[in-house]
């Protein structure tokens, strides 16, 4: 919590109080312009092109009861808690449907994207609402009056009832929009304002509520003409923290429900645009307006998101990543290309889109590029735009690239990363493998051998017959075929890694050979663990194949 005397925010809090019955009615909406004739006509009360009233269902304590009713089923006296038997016998025609958390709570998130087109920063409100930080906002919509009245006037396009107020605090706009009927309160008026509101439009429980009406404390008034450390002892610290917040006189800033972008660039349209030209071409212009405020910061984006607003309301959001820092407007509009043309469902523009909006989302310091006379930065940068492109039209999991580990077990050497992916210590040299060669007196020393091209994992279990326990294989049974050594060399003696020790059978000594068999192909083998010391019963495995 923060005192916003330094922070004059806005917000703005939607409430949808029919948001079930309102879903099912668009549904069945939507399927009858489009010719269907699904059992939500039913369910939504659809008949001969009337509507009927609609209540939602839920089983209660072993009865159906009433959960939702839309605003024709109120008005015939059909609310929450009534059973459907009580029901039936006040009203005899009216449609019923079951209740559908999961379908209501998808439909709010839809709603909540579709506020992305106002501001970035939009969060859920409970069940049937969604509060937005407008803070700098609106004056984008010709004042805060005109954005209230664009976002109730399309959701009613929507089908969509809606209540929604302004205020300083979300606190103050939710109390407000739920129990006044909406609203603009001017920057700082909370305290006078909400004082006749019920203790209730502090969001506080139901028997807390009950308590302070039993304690003749039923307006926000009552609370706010009282000391506070006496409500504190009695009620509880939240009480009055929420008090404080309706009155203006703390914030408590919303958690937005996606990622703010550092760099935002949109284009909005009087009237919509569908043409695949004319959305190719917003979006190239949208880059080369990050590109320039990328340039001018000395940065690059390394991830974007490119968001689409329908007319009708949907949205989509297409995202698409870099291996480098990028501020070309040429190289992202490539890779938003190669990504579009790569989705399984693809982007329908419908009636058209009225807003298109390209961000930024990650960004690095980028200085610029200064080529040698060798040309090698070019061709860097030319496998580096390849490695972008081929990761937006296959996915980042598709496109790997090796990068060296600091270990001593082969399998552990490198890890398989997305080429894209930032790494941060990608430049560590692998640890060797030393060799214990079988003469000590060896000039030369201890000396890397050369692995094989490919290598197996995990490594698979073969069985060996051996002239000496710690010596090299004579034969071996590899997939049910016997091979006879003809030449070996070794052993490689690998140590285990006991500083990370997970628990494994990788505990153990491992002696790697390099063996030849009588037709003249190389394997590398290892024996685990060290005969009498470590285990009585060492097991040989095959790790990889030269040839």
């Amino acid at each position: 919590m923060s005192n916003i005397s330094s922070r004059n925010r806005r917000y703005l809090a939607l409430w949808l109080p029919f948001l079930p019955t309102d879903r099912l009615h668009r549904q069945s909406r939507l399927h009858r312009s489009s010719g269907a004739e699904p059992a939500e006509r039913r369910e939504c009360g659809e008949r001969r092109g009337a509507r009927r009233p609609l209540v939602v269902l839920a089983r209660i304590k072993n009865a159906l009861r009433i959960v939702h009713a839309d605003q024709a089923a109120l008005a015939l006296g059909l609310h929450a808690g009534l059973t459907l038997a009580d029901a039936r016998a006040r009203v005899a025609d009216f449609a019923t449907a079951d209740e559908d958390p999961a379908a209501d709570r998808a439909t709010l998130e839809h709603i909540a994207d579709w506020c992305d087109r106002y501001t970035p920063l939009v969060g859920l409100d409970g069940p049937d609402g969604v509060m937005l930080d407008i803070t700098g906002c609106a004056h984008l919509f010709a004042g805060e009056a005109a954005l209230r009245n664009d976002v109730t006037s399309r959701l009613r396009a929507m089908g969509f009832t809606s209540l929604s107020a302004i205020a300083g605090t979300p606190d103050a706009a939710r109390a407000l929009a739920r129990f006044a009927r909406g609203g603009i309160l001017a920057p700082g008026s909370e305290a006078t304002a909400l004082r006749p509101l019920p203790v209730a439009a502090l969001g506080i429980a139901p028997d807390l509520t009950i308590a302070l009406s039993r304690a003749g404390l039923k307006t926000i008034a009552d609370l706010a003409d009282r000391p506070r450390k006496p409500l504190v002892a009695r009620f509880g610290k939240d009480l009055v923290e929420r008090l404080a917040r309706v009155l203006g006189e703390m914030d408590h800033p919303i958690s937005p429900r996606r990622p703010v972008a550092a760099l935002i660039a949109e284009r909005r349209f009087a009237e919509p645009v569908s043409r695949a030209e004319d959305i190719s071409a917003t979006l190239n212009r949208l880059a080369e307006e990050l590109g320039t405020c990328l340039e001018r910061d000395g940065s690059g984006g390394r991830s974007f998101e490119a968001s689409f607003f329908r007319a009708d309301g949907d949205v989509r959001h297409i995202a698409v990543s870099a291996g480098r820092p990028l501020r070309d407007a040429g190289a992202i509009t490539r890779l938003f290309a190669e990504r579009l043309a790569s989705l399984a469902d693809p982007i329908d523009a419908g009636f058209g889109f009225d807003v298109i909006r390209l961000s930024a989302h990650a960004t690095e310091k980028a200085d610029a590029a200064q080529i040698g006379f060798d040309g090698r930065t070019r061709e860097d940068e030319a496998v580096a735009e390849l490695i972008d492109r081929l990761s937006a039209r296959f996915g980042e999991t598709h496109v790997l690239r090796f990068v060296p580990q600091d270990s001593h077990i082969p399998e552990r050497r490198v890890k398989l990363l997305p080429a894209i992916a930032p790494v941060a210590e990608a430049a560590k040299e692998p640890a060797k493998i030393e060799v214990t060669r079988p003469n000590p007196a060896d000039a030369h020393g201890p000396s890397e051998p050369q692995l094989p091209l490919r290598l197996f994992d995990p490594p698979e279990p073969v069985e060996t017959m051996a002239e000496v326990p710690d010596g090299p294989p004579k034969q071996f049974r590899w997939r049910r075929i016997l091979h006879e050594v003809v030449a070996a060399e070794g052993p490689a003696r690998i140590a285990p890694e006991w500083w990370h020790r997970d628990g494994d059978a990788d505990g153990l000594t491992r002696d790697y050979f390099r063996i030849e068999d009588q037709e003249g192909h190389r394997f590398w083998l290892y024996r685990e663990g060290l005969y009498e010391r470590e285990t009585d019963r060492p097991r040989w495995y095959l790790h990889g194949i030269f040839a």
